[in-house]
């Protein structure tokens, strides 16, 4: 049969965008380097809580690097589908730091509401908005990508936090400033480690899609089911499943029984190329696979579903 098979692996959603996502960590670095030495000498939780948030999302996106270079492996028999699931590992370790990073910062804030010492609001004032400048500007650089990799946009989603931290470690700096009022600071460190938490959870809930195999977003299996049978020669389809190797991999197969004339090998050549047309025209699914089979067969067929 004169099918013609395209399946392309290695460049992930993830690894298109690599430049920006180096970028974005060696901003991230530097200003982690400045809030540490800041909250240091300044005395600031709120700063430390962010510059920590800062260093996670460091990790996550070095995380998110490294994963989508081991996606670059080509496949081999005992992993048919490459390494590109790597991603979603990452996007998972990275979920599960930010989880941890929110309650050590919300534990220790409680704790230093009996205690809260003095604080040297200029140097706080100083780097917070520098967080919120480099953030901004790494916002910017991730903005155009994080809507096509899980990796990307738990990248800009933990940058989009950091920057609503900072502008929480801002409004502590100047309120501490005007009104000697210290418990600002663990107040701000709390409401850092409640805006990580929602952000944390939406990106652990995508992963866990992924990996249970969930279909994709915006995808309707009825309206797929509609399309196949529109095609000139179809019966029926069944066994239908749907699921995402990693971000912006899609992948589907189906069972589609045919008119006997179609089993031949003109028939069914031109049958696949409508099918794999149909699929990624309408669905943005590249990597299919139809199981033909004749009206006959469904006797067979013990435990057929979808």
């Amino acid at each position: 049969m004169g099918h013609d098979h395209n399946h392309s692996y290695g460049v992930t959603a993830t690894g298109k965008h690599r430049k920006r996502l180096i970028a974005v960590l060696a901003i991230t670095l530097a200003v982690v380097v400045i809030q540490v030495a800041g909250a240091v000498v300044s005395g600031s939780l709120a700063l430390l809580a962010d510059a920590g948030h800062m260093l996670s999302d460091a990790a996550g996106v070095f995380i998110a690097l490294l994963a989508a270079w081991i996606a670059t492996r080509p496949p081999s028999d005992q992993r048919t589908y490459g390494y590109q699931r790597a991603e979603v590992l990452a996007a998972l370790a990275n979920a599960l730091i930010l989880i941890v990073i929110s309650v050590v910062i919300f534990i220790e804030a409680i704790r230093r509401f009996g205690e809260t010492p003095d604080i040297h609001t200029d140097v706080m004032l100083f780097a917070a908005i520098l967080g919120a400048v480099a953030n901004l500007v790494s916002l910017l650089i991730l903005r155009g990508a994080q809507k096509e990799s899980l990796n990307v946009r738990g990248a800009y989603l933990e940058v989009l936090g950091d920057l609503l931290g900072s502008f929480a470690v801002i409004a502590a700096a100047i309120v501490i400033m005007t009104t000697g009022f210290r418990a600002a600071d663990p107040i701000a460190s709390i409401l850092i480690s409640l805006m990580i938490l929602p952000r944390a959870w939406h990106l652990l809930r995508d992963v866990l899609d992924v990996l249970l195999e969930a279909t994709p977003k915006g995808v309707e299996v009825q309206m797929i089911r509609e399309h196949i049978l529109s095609v000139e020669g179809v019966v029926a389809v069944h066994d239908i499943h749907i699921w995402t190797i990693t971000s912006g991999v899609p992948v589907f197969s189906a069972h589609v029984v045919v008119e006997d004339r179609i089993l031949d090998a003109t028939g069914a050549d031109r049958l696949l190329d409508q099918l794999g047309s149909c699929l990624g025209s309408h669905f943005d699914t590249e990597h299919c696979t139809f199981q033909l089979e004749p009206a006959g067969h469904s006797a067979h067929e013990t435990h057929q579903h979808a």
